[in-house]
This record gives structure tokens, sequence and C-alpha cells, in this order.
């Protein structure tokens, strides 16, 4: 499979993940507003999130992909079946350990992540409670990126794709029905969420097992000592905890990022780290879609170019991905910037939730916004370091991006309030990516190819075009008409299908070709 249809899979699945995840963030906005119980809900959430994306998704995957991907290329199969074993058993017996020790130091978590939830007498309580039960979500989305590194390895990125389908699915159940019937019992109905994420953790994890058993990489666990020993013992293993090291001081600099920003939002307006956390949804349509499924399907195959000793092809992979982000990834800048209030008003504006609190998410839309590029440039350059299994570099880089983030924040939150806080994030994520790029130039790892001064040139006009239909389009209709909601939904879609033909045909009109671009 080409690496367009590769991403192209990737990014169907994912979609189809990021409409099921609106319509669950719709949902969850009409029946819960903004509050103070919806703001205990996020933060609960956030937690194991945030520790998924510390240890699973972010240095796990990290450190185990381009292990596993070298260990197939030198070494063949029945060597990889047998690092994957012994993986999975030490990760196994870690995630146990650690889900008791979530469950029990749930009221020092919260405190830590949001103390200003004490500004309501039931927020604090109940963000406690959620934690609890919703911690040991870790340990199924921690098995899930294994099996996802394991079928992603092997080119197989559909199923992969498509659990995070499950876990929306599994809580748009909650919030429609099991809200509603604790409600009817006298609980508090934010309790039912928590229900919905633990289930949506299962199925999730349910849905790999048959794709890992096809393959015949099922992983055999060996719980017991002898089986625990050899685990910890295994030269795969302990390459990928020595890789494991740098790069959990690496994501864990971006988590505290987000841990600082959310006790921040937490003593600003009640509903602030909502306002966020509505905003964040709508950044993962184009942050997912570009950036995670080009990460996700040039990971491995950098990694085997990079084991095979092939620079060229390496050099030539990053080229394909920084052209589609910068494609992509620009005009869906521009329509984040100038398109911000109507795109939150038609998808949020219902229930509770209303136009005070559309304006201020379309605030931390438009802060966000600010970095999309950056955003979505990262998940092409830093998998550049992580298959040269040099993790080193992007961690000194996230350091110092940290302390630049917090001195935004201060320059920035006094005036901007929340949304400076998201603006503090999109400016940070440009001088990441930036620092990568030049990082990989520097070391001459990579070579642009030849055309990119007049493909910029040609990016930059279309999205001058598209810029000003958008503004046009913000300004000439009344989006917060909540009455008027059919008619709502028809002008985003009108809007947005004009945006897409305006854009693709100015840069046909600039001569770019776009077939010959899909096929290299």
């Amino acid at each position: 499979m080409s690496l367009f249809k590769s991403a192209s899979v990737v990014s169907l699945w994912t979609l189809a993940s990021r409409v099921t995840g609106l319509a669950r963030e719709l949902l969850i906005a009409a029946t819960f507003g903004a509050s103070a119980l919806t703001d205990a809900f996020n933060v609960a959430f956030r937690i194991p999130n945030l520790l998924r994306r510390l240890f699973a998704e972010g240095a796990f995957s990290q450190a185990f992909v381009p292990v596993l991907a070298a260990t197939r290329t030198q070494q063949g199969d029945a060597a990889t079946r047998a690092l994957i074993d012994h993986v999975a058993t030490v990760l196994v017996a870690a995630l146990l350990v650690t889900s008791l020790l979530g469950v029990l130091a749930a009221p020092l978590l919260v405190w830590a992540m949001a103390a200003g939830l004490r500004q309501t007498p039931q927020g604090f309580e109940v963000a406690v409670v959620l934690t609890r039960w919703m911690f040991p979500y870790i340990g199924f989305m921690s098995l899930v990126a294994l099996s996802a590194g394991i079928l992603n390895t092997w080119r197989r990125y559909a199923v992969p794709a498509a659990t995070p389908v499950l876990l929306n699915v599994a809580m748009i159940a909650a919030a429609a029905w099991g809200a509603p019937w604790l409600g009817q019992r006298g609980v508090e109905p934010i309790y039912a969420l928590a229900g919905g994420v633990m289930l949506g953790g299962v199925l999730q994890l349910g849905l790999q097992i048959p794709a890992l058993a096809r393959l015949g990489v099922l992983p055999r666990l060996r719980l017991r000592p002898a089986g625990l020993r050899a685990g910890w013992q295994h030269p795969g293993t302990r390459r990928i905890l020595a890789l494991m090291a740098p790069a959990l001081l690496g994501v864990g600099v971006a988590q505290v990022s987000l841990l600082i920003n959310t006790q921040i939002a937490s003593h600003l307006t009640p509903g602030s780290v909502s306002w966020l956390t509505y905003a964040d949804r709508l950044m993962e349509f184009p942050t997912a879609l570009l950036g995670v499924a080009l990460g996700v399907v040039l990971l491995p195959q950098l990694a085997a170019a990079q084991a095979s000793g092939d620079g060229a092809r390496y050099s030539e992979l990053l080229d394909w991905g920084l052209r589609w982000v910068v494609l992509l990834a620009v005009p869906s800048a521009v329509g984040l910037l100038t398109l911000a209030e109507p795109l939150v008003a038609v998808l949020y504006h219902y229930g509770a939730f209303g136009v005070a609190d559309v304006r201020q998410t379309a605030m931390a839309l438009m802060g966000y916004g600010a970095g999309l590029l950056g955003l979505v440039a990262i998940k092409v350059l830093a998998p550049g370091y992580y298959a040269r299994q040099d993790i080193r570099t992007p961690v000194r880089i996230a350091i110092v991006v940290l302390v630049c983030t917090q001195a935004f924040n201060a320059l920035l939150v006094p005036h901007l309030a929340h949304a400076g806080l998201a603006l503090a994030i999109g400016l940070g994520a440009l001088l990441n990516a930036g620092w990568l790029l030049w990082g990989l130039r520097r070391r001459g790892a990579y070579t642009p190819q030849p055309g990119w001064r007049r493909f910029a040139l040609q990016v930059g006009v279309a999205a001058a075009l598209l810029a000003a239909y958008l503004l046009w389009a913000q300004q000439a209709l009344d989006w917060l008409d909540a009455a008027r909601r059919l008619a709502r939904i028809g002008w985003l879609v009108a809007v947005l299908a004009g945006a897409a033909l305006l854009y693709f045909g100015a840069l046909a009109a600039l001569g770019l070709p776009l077939r010959r671009f899909v096929r290299k």
C-alpha cells in the first residue's frame, strides 16, 4: 500500500473518530453545558488521558515502534515475536501496579491537576470520584498502544485508527441514556460519563485482539516471577526502557505544560477549563487528520529506512510528509482563525451552551489555530528523530519550549484569560517545530527536495484568497441565531465546500500538479 493510501486509510478512520467525538462533545455540552461539574469531569478524564499520552502513546510508542521495526528488519519475525511477548509481559505487570496506585492517590492527583476546583462545593469531590472510576482506563489504552505499534509495523493501519470510535460511541450512550437513568434515581448524572469511558476502553482493546491473532503476533503473557525476570532481562526490553527514559522526559514536558495550563484555567472564571476543552476537541480534527495520520504511517517506514541505511529514502519520506503538512495545515489554520465563531456556534450552540460560551470557546480556538502549522508539523518532524533512536534532542528542545510557553502565559493570560493559554500553546508549537526542522537540516538527515519556494508561494496565494472569502462569510451571516439551527448547518456546509473549491482551484490555476503530488 502506498504512503498516500496508507495515510488516507488512517485519515478516514480518524475522521470517523473525530466526527463521533464531536457528536459526543455536542451531547455533553447540550446536556451539561460549561459548569463546575463539567470542569470536574474534564479534569478527571484528563488525568488518565495525560498518563496515556505520557506513557502509552507518548514515551512507550516512541521507543517501542523504532525498536520493533529495527528488530523485524534486521532479525526477522521470530525474534520480533519474542520481543513482543517480553514487552507485553512487563507492560501488563507495570499497568496493574499503576492503576492501583492511581485509584488510591486520586485526591492528590486532582489537587495537583486543578486545585481551583475547590471554588465550588461539589467540584473537587466529584472530580475525585470520577478519577477513581476512570483511572484504570490508562491500563486499557496502554495495551491498545502496544497493539497499535505492532499492527502499524505490519502495515495494518485500519484497526488502530478505528478503535477510538468505540470510546465515542460508549460515551454517547452514557450521556444519552446513562445520565438520565442516574438522574431519575437521585444520582449525579455526570457519573454516567465515567462508565462510558471505561466501557470504551474495554471495547477498544477487544477490537485489537482478533487483528493481532490473525497475524500470529498476539502477545503471550508470562506473569509468573520467571517470566517477569525474563521480560526485564530481554535486550529489546532494556533497549526500549533506555529509550523511554529521555522520551518520558520529553513527553512529560508537554504534559507538564498541559498540567500548568489546567491549573491556571481552574483559577479563572468557572467554565474556563471546559471552554478550552471544547476548543481543543475541534483542534483535534486537523491535528489528527493530518499530523497523527502522517506520523503513524511515517514512523515505522522512517525507522525501517534508517535501519537499512537508506538515507535518501529517509529524507524523501520526511519531505513528502512536510509538503502535505503545508498543503493542508495552512488552509486549516486560516479557517480556524477566520471562522472560529461560526464553527463553535453551529457545533455547540444548543441547550445549556449559551452565546457567551460560544464566544469564549471561539477565542480559545483562535489561539490554538495560530499555532496549528507547528502542532501538525511536530507530528512529522519528531518521528524523524525517533526513527533514528534519538530521543534526547527533541527532549532538550521541549524543555526550552516549555519555559518559553510559560513566559508566553505570563504575558498573555492577564490580557486574554483562557484564550491566552491557548495562544501560548500555539506559539510554543511553532517554536518547537521550527527548532526540530533546523536540527534535522543541520545534521544532514533531511535535505529538502527541489521546488519548495514555488510550492510555498502557490500555497500562500491560495491561502490569502481563502482568508478573504472566509472573512466575508463570517461577517455576512448571523451565526449566533440559535432559532435557525438547520439553516446554520446548511450555511456552514456551503461555506466549507466553497472554501475547498476555492483553495484547490486556486492551486490548480497556479500550476500545482495535485495528481502528481498525490502519486509522489
